[in-house]
């Protein structure tokens, strides 16, 4: 891989545009736009202070960066239209959305929020029109750059995970919650978000809901208190529930839809994870985390102070165990809150043939299982172990190819797991890399985004980012 320099940012905020021609980054309160080739910048915009009105009502105190910005002022949500034509910044300590044109440097639209305030803002799939969600759960209100006016609707449940555009984008699905009980209400987006249909859920407390990449079928499951999720249709119908036998104790911590929409992989707070059929909504297969590897798995260790020995400047293969083997996992105490156990990541690759899991009382070790093809037997396995020397803390499947994975860990590095390497007989093989990350001053890899087309990655530190690209040759030099 290559890597380009380091340069600072704020907040996590840096990311490819949907053409993976241009990366945005953002520094306190400033929005930079640079080249993906030159990594030369290309346009900057400030966020300017909202009115006095405004001012008031955000009134509180602040402490200024070295640069002399107030850190209430600083940039809190940045992202891409869908044809990076507009770019959004918003500070919602400010209660303020910016939104600004790549192309034309004098265009400017501005959002302020008022005294609902301002939790979160984000561009709708059609990138014309904005969603900002209130604080308190009062409203989330749709604004469009096309006619100006905005659409508002009342008590979302949770502006991160309760709500979901269709696929195609032609209707938003909101968790509502009115007059003390759980609602779902089905928006046409073509049609200024009007209201299509308005329907309760049989939960008692809903604490997420996940829409089927079909767009056919929403999973909604209860709070941590019950083992409990319900499959409706965007009717309103309940076309199943599923709750385990016997009761483990807790919730459903996640749940994650096949690319297909045929199955659906649920987990809760204990070391299982259930696959349900989209025919008949029961279980078709339970995955169980366990201390021993199977003959059949591979298991993958990261070398033991191999960024020392390569000056973080290479790169080396994990070392590779095959037949029975063990790993460590953490005690957990369930009679505690919050406890340290159970999923915190359940990931599809591209087509689902694999499955990327992370559980919270092995934080160092990731899973990947094998799914079969539609007309194999239906028996998921444990296909590999990655276990590294820190705890891993992102882990993202490359958007376009199928079998390529990129994690990270909090130190100068990033390591990468592929079924599409070249053996020396001609065929595709695993390979797992630690690649050590060239910087000339102390960089740790907290989080990793993947560009659009899948050839880059952006690198982020707490105060600083860079990027990584393929080198498109032959042999495991191409690292």
């Amino acid at each position: 891989m290559d890597f380009t320099e380091i340069y600072k940012q704020s907040g996590n905020l840096a990311s490819f545009s949907p053409g993976a021609h241009f990366i945005l980054n953002v520094v306190e309160n400033t929005l930079i736009v640079r080249r993906t080739d030159t990594l030369q910048i290309t346009r900057t915009w400030t966020i300017t202070s909202p009115s006095s009105t405004a001012s008031i009502l955000t009134k509180s105190k602040s402490t200024s960066s070295n640069s002399g910005v107030p850190a209430d002022g600083w940039i809190s949500h940045a992202g891409w239209s869908c044809d990076s034509e507009y770019l959004l910044a918003a500070s919602t300590k400010k209660g303020i959305v910016e939104v600004f044109k790549l192309r034309d440097e004098n265009w400017n639209a501005r959002i302020e929020a008022g005294a609902e305030g301002l939790l979160k803002a984000e561009w709708a799939p059609d990138g014309r029109h904005i969603l900002c969600f209130s604080q308190w759960g009062l409203r989330v209100t749709i604004w469009s750059l096309v006619t100006g006016d905005a659409t508002y609707i009342q008590f979302p449940i949770h502006p991160d995970r309760g709500y979901a555009f269709r696929s195609d984008s032609h209707y938003f699905v909101l968790a509502e919650r009115h007059k003390s009980k759980d609602t779902v209400g089905v928006y046409d987006t073509t049609d200024f978000y009007k209201l299509v249909r308005h329907f309760p859920v049989p939960t008692s407390n809903l604490s997420s809901l996940a829409l089927s990449p079909t767009g056919n079928h929403i999973a909604v499951w209860e709070g941590i208190l019950e083992y409990k999720l319900h499959i409706l249709s965007l009717s309103g119908d309940v076309q199943g529930t599923f709750s385990p036998e016997p009761d483990p104790g807790f919730g459903v911590r996640n749940a994650a839809w096949h690319p297909t929409g045929m199955f659906l992989a649920v987990a809760g707070w204990d070391d299982k994870i259930h696959i349900l059929d989209g025919l008949t909504w029961s279980t078709a297969a339970t995955l169980e985390l366990s201390s021993k590897i199977p003959a059949g798995a591979t298991l993958w260790r990261e070398p033991s102070n191999w960024l020392e020995t390569t000056q973080g400047r290479g790169f080396l293969s994990y070392e590779r165990s095959q037949g029975p083997q063990t790993i460590g996992l953490q005690r957990t105490d369930p009679m505690k809150p919050n406890p340290k156990s159970g999923a915190v990541q359940l990931e599809w690759n591209k087509t689902g043939t694999l499955l990327l899991v992370r559980f919270e009382n092995c934080p160092m070790v990731v899973h990947l299982y094998d799914f079969p093809a539609p007309s194999d037997p239906f028996v998921p396995r444990l296909r590999c172990v990655l276990q590294h020397t820190k705890q891993v803390l992102h882990a993202q499947w490359n958007p376009v190819r199928k079998g390529n994975l990129a994690l990270c860990s909090g130190s100068g590095s990033i390591y990468t797991w592929s079924d599409e390497w070249i053996g020396e007989n001609g065929v595709e093989e695993d390979m797992a890399e630690c690649i050590g990350v060239p910087a000339n001053t102390k960089f740790e890899t907290r989080n990793i985004k993947w560009a659009p087309d899948g050839k880059g990655l952006v690198l982020l530190d707490k105060e600083m980012f860079c990027c990584a690209f393929e080198v498109e040759e032959d042999g495991p030099e191409s690292s």
